[in-house]
């Protein structure tokens, strides 16, 4: 493709085509250009998924490098959060700041660590807390934390991935973690995994559940489930009738919104689908994003 090609360093972790997915498509297990833009929105599509690729495979033909005032980040979503953009290649996953009405910010996982970065978000406004939703997110949490001076959060579950974490979640009850913001326990893809939700608004899913394109629906990475898919669907039937929200906003797959109850009517379905599968096999090309 004339203009952009993807590198062979590709990991099909699907965030570009999460950003433009009309340019960028999946084909024998990696990421494809599929078409140059054809406006300037598409063109900012584009670049929001060339700064958001965790291994910089999104490059030019021409071999230059990426102008950086084309870089979105931290790209609101709305006037409540941002994502962050800059996805680390340790985790591969999105990360995002969300503001709170105090003035002050929380960081939901972490990008890649950058000074430079930082000092971007702190622009956001100050950054109290680092909410980690599981173990494969905490790679940069305590640098971040430690360079806002913010407390970082994880639950007891995977506390090994975070040692020397200032808050433990503990157990399997809802706690309240910041203004607005609720915990909710979601033992399944990892043992310590969390959902955190916002302003009955706002679902900070992590690798529990998210947004399927290919289904068009809510939907569970079962192959890729790494501590008991029988357990997340035990938390996802706890989970019914508790959450509230209509803002989907995982760490992998698609970002979604509908209005509450219709979201609330899709998680209910999505915990009797999950009730029926069985373990399997690790499989990352099973998954469909």
């Amino acid at each position: 493709m004339d203009g952009w090609y993807v590198d062979d360093r590709c990991i099909n972790c699907d965030v570009a085509r999460q950003f433009a997915p009309e340019l960028i498509g999946e084909s024998e297990g990696r990421s494809r250009v599929l078409r140059p833009p054809g406006d300037e929105a598409e063109t900012e599509r584009l670049h929001a998924a060339v700064f958001a690729c965790p291994t910089r495979s999104i490059r030019q033909a021409s071999g230059g490098p990426v102008d950086p005032t084309l870089d979105p980040f931290p790209l609101a979503l709305d006037d409540r959060v941002l994502m962050c953009g800059h996805n680390s290649p340790h985790t591969g996953a999105n990360s995002y700041l969300l503001r709170r009405p105090s003035g002050t910010v929380m960081m939901i996982d972490t990008p890649r660590w950058s000074p430079v970065l930082a000092e971007r978000y702190e622009a956001s406004g100050r950054v109290t807390d680092v909410l980690i939703t599981h173990r494969d997110h905490a790679a940069h949490g305590r640098r971040y934390a430690d360079r806002f001076g913010a407390r970082l959060w994880i639950h007891e579950g995977d506390l090994d991935a975070a040692p020397d974490a200032d808050r433990v979640i503990r157990g399997l009850d809802a706690t309240e973690v910041g203004e607005g913001v609720v915990a909710h326990p979601l033992p399944g893809h990892t043992e310590g995994s969390v959902l955190y939700v916002a302003d009955d608004r706002y679902c900070f899913s992590g690798d529990s559940f998210y947004w399927s394109r290919a289904t068009d629906d809510l939907a569970v990475a079962e192959s890729v489930t790494w501590y008991s898919i029988e357990e997340l669907a035990a938390s996802l039937a706890r989970a019914v009738g508790r959450l509230r929200f209509e803002w989907l906003l995982p760490g992998h797959g698609g970002r979604h919104r509908l209005p509450a109850d219709e979201m609330s009517r899709r998680l209910r379905a999505l915990a009797d689908r999950t009730r029926l599968l069985r373990p399997r096999p690790v499989d990352f090309t099973a998954v469909r994003w």
